[in-house]
Parts: C-alpha cells; sequence; structure tokens
C-alpha cells in the first residue's frame, strides 16, 4: 500500500529556530531513539543561538556522555563547547527528588520532615505507578515557571518516559491526584494512632467487614504509615491536580510542539499513530512525526530482484564472488527500505497531513557530540523515504 502523495517535509530548522517555540515535547514508545532525537534537536537549536534546557528521562543516562558531561542529575548543568551565541543545559529527571522538593516547597519544615521521614511516602515516592510521569510533568511545569521568572532559556526540550504507553505522562498526574485523593485514602485520615479510629468511621458508615479486609491484608502498621503521610500531606493535598492542570494547559498552548518518534516497525508506528490521535484528541500541538533508524535505498541502481539473479549468475560461475556478496547486500538493502516504506506508508495514508522527517541508521550508535550533530544535520536535510 502506498500514500497517493507523500508526507509533508518536517521542516526541523524551522521549528528549532522560530522563537515561537518555547517547549518541544519528544514522545513515542520505548527504544525507538527519543533520547537521542531530543538530545540531537536541544544542540542545534542552541548552536543556532537558542538557550535550550534538555530534560531526560533516560534510565541507560547516555544523553551525559553524548554531551561530554561526567553525569546529569535533578540540577541543569551547563553542556561545554556549544558553537555559536546560544547555550544548552541539560539535566536527568531524579523521580525521588522532585518529590522531595515537592513536598519541601510547600509545605513547613516540620510538616516536610513527616512526610519525608514517613515509610509510605518513601515507597510511593520511589516506585508508585505512575509517580515518573507525575514527576515529568511536574518538573516540567518548574522549569516552565523558573525560565519566565528569571529568563534562564528559551527553549525547553523534554524526552518523555519510557513508559509502556509513551502518553502516560498525560494521565499519570490526574491518576495520582485521584489516588491521593480517593476514598481509599480519605478512610485512613484519622491521627497517627488511629488508624483504628479512621476504621472506626468506617464501620459506623456499615463498612466494618471492608475495613477489617483493609486491616488484615495491609496490616495496622503500614494503616498508620498512610493515615500520618495523608495528614502530613494536607497542606499539599490540592496543589497536586492544580499544578498537573496548570502545566497540561501549557502543553496545549501555541508556543509548544509536540514531536512524535518511530522506528519504521509495525508496533512502533502503531504506537506513532496512537500518540497522533491521542494528541490531536486532546488539542496538542503536534510539529511533526520522526522516523529513527530508516534503510534509504540508492537513488538509482538494480532492483533486489536484478541484484539476486546477478548474484546466482557470478556465484555459478564461481568468479567475482565479493560483487556476489555486494549484490546480495544490495538486495537486502532494496528488500529492507520497501518493508520500512510499507510500515511507514501505511501511517501516511492515516494521517497524510503529519509532517515527517527521516534519520537514516547510523552505523554506529551515538556517542558524543559529533554524533547527535549529525543526528540534527540529518533531520534538517529533508531526505526523501523512496528511492
Amino acid at each position: 500500500m502506498s500514500p497517493t502523495t507523500p508526507a509533508p517535509i518536517f521542516d526541523v530548522d524551522g521549528l528549532l529556530r522560530s522563537p515561537d517555540t518555547r517547549i518541544i515535547v519528544c514522545c513515542g514508545s520505548g527504544g525507538v531513539g527519543k533520547t537521542t532525537t531530543a538530545a540531537a534537536m536541544a544542540l542545534r537549536a542552541a548552536e543556532m543561538g537558542r538557550r535550550v534546557v534538555v530534560l531526560t528521562i533516560d534510565p541507560a543516562r547516555r544523553l551525559a556522555q553524548s554531551m561530554g558531561l561526567n553525569h546529569l542529575d535533578n540540577t541543569p548543568r551547563a553542556v561545554p563547547d556549544i558553537a555559536g551565541d546560544g547555550s544548552l543545559d541539560a539535566m536527568m529527571l531524579d523521580m525521588k527528588r522532585t518529590f522531595d522538593e515537592l513536598v519541601e516547597t510547600h509545605s513547613d519544615p516540620e510538616r516536610a520532615a513527616q512526610v519525608l521521614e514517613n515509610p509510605f511516602y518513601q515507597a510511593l515516592s520511589s516506585s508508585f505507578a505512575g509517580t515518573q510521569e507525575y514527576m515529568a510533568m511536574e518538573k516540567l511545569g518548574q522549569l516552565q515557571r523558573e525560565s519566565e521568572a528569571e529568563d534562564l532559556w528559551d527553549l525547553i526540550v523534554v524526552d518523555t518516559p519510557p513508559s509502556r504507553s509513551a502518553l502516560d505522562f498525560l494521565d499519570a498526574p490526574q491518576r495520582l491526584g485521584s489516588f491521593l485523593d480517593g476514598k481509599f485514602i480519605r478512610i485512613l485520615t484519622g491521627p497517627a494512632k488511629g488508624a483504628g479510629r479512621g476504621l472506626g468511621r468506617v464501620v459506623g458508615a456499615g463498612l466494618g467487614l471492608a475495613a477489617g479486609a483493609v486491616k488484615k491484608v495491609l496490616g495496622t502498621e503500614l494503616l498508620v504509615d498512610v493515615s500520618t503521610f495523608v495528614q502530613a500531606l494536607d497542606s499539599i493535598f490540592g496543589g497536586f491536580r492544580q499544578r498537573a492542570d496548570e502545566t497540561y494547559r501549557i502543553l496545549q498552548q501555541p508556543g509548544t510542539a509536540f514531536v512524535v518518534v518511530a522506528a519504521p516497525e509495525p508496533d512502533a508506528v502503531r504506537e506513532a499513530t496512537y500518540f497522533v490521535d491521542r494528541l490531536t484528541e486532546e488539542h496538542m500541538p503536534l510539529a511533526g512525526l520522526v522516523l529513527n533508524r530508516m534503510t534509504l535505498p540508492p537513488g538509482h541502481g538494480l532492483s533486489a530482484e536484478e541484484a539476486l539473479v546477478a548474484a546466482d549468475r557470478l556465484e555459478k560461475s564461481g568468479e567475482h564472488l565479493e560483487t556476489a556478496a555486494m549484490l546480495r547486500l544490495h538486495a537486502d538493502s532494496m528488500r529492507s527500505s520497501a518493508r520500512q516504506n510499507h510500515v511507514a506508508d501505511r501511517f501516511t495514508a492515516a494521517h497524510p497531513e503529519v509532517a515527517q522527517g527521516v534519520v537514516p541508521a547510523l552505523a554506529d550508535d551515538v556517542h558524543d557530540m559529533e554524533g547527535l550533530r549529525e543526528v540534527g544535520d540529518l533531520l534538517a536535510e529533508d531526505l526523501p523515504r523512496t528511492g
């Protein structure tokens, strides 16, 4: 299946250069190159003269190495050796530290200490489903507020969490806020020694059996921890959803641009289609799709079938075996390119209006600034998908 018309070309340089572009969010399924794409775009924008900060959520921590930094943490660090008049800061989300900062900012010291030392909070801030995605949104909002207040950056680039669904970062704030505001948690809002008192109110409401089951399954000690945590957190309860809503509105504003990153594989392109549909549904501004690791065919030469026929003849003759091997590699490349284009064409047929950029498969992994510059150059080259 081939689209009747090619997809529009993704003008990456136009996006990066425009002063109207204030936030770029790179999203896509895991393993498609979001981190590299985000870093390459951030570096390219900085070397165009922008003041950029890139936020990554990459457990492999490749970004620090590729940018010449020993390590990244929750604080933006200046990237050295930026050409031109721009600047680039880089940071990596520390989920727990961001949650700790949130508690410290919105609580008095005594209340904050109670929360930070609470076992239930420590588990929640380290491993609760959706916490990483929520904190990514929290950190984005924090960077945006700091940038406006202190005129630090004019472009924020975000690499979204490597979740099973890469749009979890849109849903997680509401899920976490609903959990913390939910009836189950509110059952447990009695005094620290009053997990039983909190449960007593439930018993009085006719839910004694349910409360007893909760106590039996979770244990009194955990109920006390949860109760203490919720009471100590009262001062910031309303802030969770409010700040998430504010960040959500930032993501919908014209100065934000979403870039969907995919590999030319059925599952990744299927996920990219879902991302585009969801972003459209949520009125999020979509800039384009980046297809990473494409096999680009030569602009001329033998077809795969012709190359295989020629290889067969040479091998039967017993001569020019190296040429025969090269012909077979050429045929494999042509077939791979055809398969990848077929997969990408399915996306184009579903979303012909979405601009596309192509980054061909590289011989080596990106591990330094020159590699990031190469990716940025390739993104800006308007490479065709078909030969």
